[in-house]
C-alpha cells in the first residue's frame, strides 16, 4: 500500500510592519492594532469570499457592503488587540517583570473596558473581564509551549 510521509519543519512566512511611533508604548499598540486589524479583516473577506462562491454571484452593492464590513472588523479587532497589547506592556513597566500576570491582568482589564464601552450591564462589564484575563492567559501558557 503506497503512502506518502511529510518531513521537515513547517514555518509560515513572517510579514513584519514596523511603525515608529517614537514610544515604546505606542510602538507595540500601533504594532497590535495593525496586525490583529488585518486578521478582523481577512476573516471578513474569506467568509464574504465564502457566501458570494455559494449563491453564484456578485455585485456592486455585495461588494461595496463587504469592505465596509472589513474595515468596521478590522478596526474593532485591532481595538481590541491594541488595547490588550498596551495594558500587558503597561502592566510589565509597572511591575518590572515579563511573566503571565502580565496577561492576565491586562486581558482582564481589556475584557472591562471593551465591554463598559458597549454595554451598561456592570454584571456583563466583570464577567467580560474574567473572560479577558482567561483568555490571555491561555494564550500566553500556549507561548510557552511552543
Amino acid at each position: 500500500m503506497p503512502s506518502a510521509r511529510f518531513s521537515g519543519p513547517l514555518t509560515s512566512p513572517k510579514v513584519d510592519v514596523f511603525v515608529d511611533m517614537g514610544n515604546a508604548f505606542l510602538n507595540r499598540t500601533v504594532d497590535g492594532f495593525l496586525k490583529i486589524g488585518a486578521v478582523g479583516a481577512s476573516k471578513v473577506a474569506a467568509e464574504e469570499t465564502y457566501h458570494s462562491i455559494s449563491r453564484g454571484s456578485l455585485s456592486k452593492h455585495k461588494l461595496e457592503q463587504t469592505l465596509k464590513n472589513m474595515c468596521k472588523e478590522g478596526a474593532y479587532w485591532g481595538t481590541v488587540a491594541g488595547v490588550y497589547v498596551g495594558m500587558e506592556y503597561g502592566m510589565e513597566r509597572i511591575r518590572g517583570t515579563s511573566d503571565w500576570k502580565n496577561a492576565m491582568i491586562g486581558g482582564a482589564i481589556t475584557g472591562a473596558l471593551i465591554s463598559a464601552a458597549t454595554n451598561k450591564n456592570r454584571d456583563k462589564v466583570v464577567v467580560d473581564a474574567i473572560t479577558g484575563g482567561a483568555i490571555a492567559t491561555a494564550a500566553e501558557f500556549l507561548n510557552y509551549l511552543t
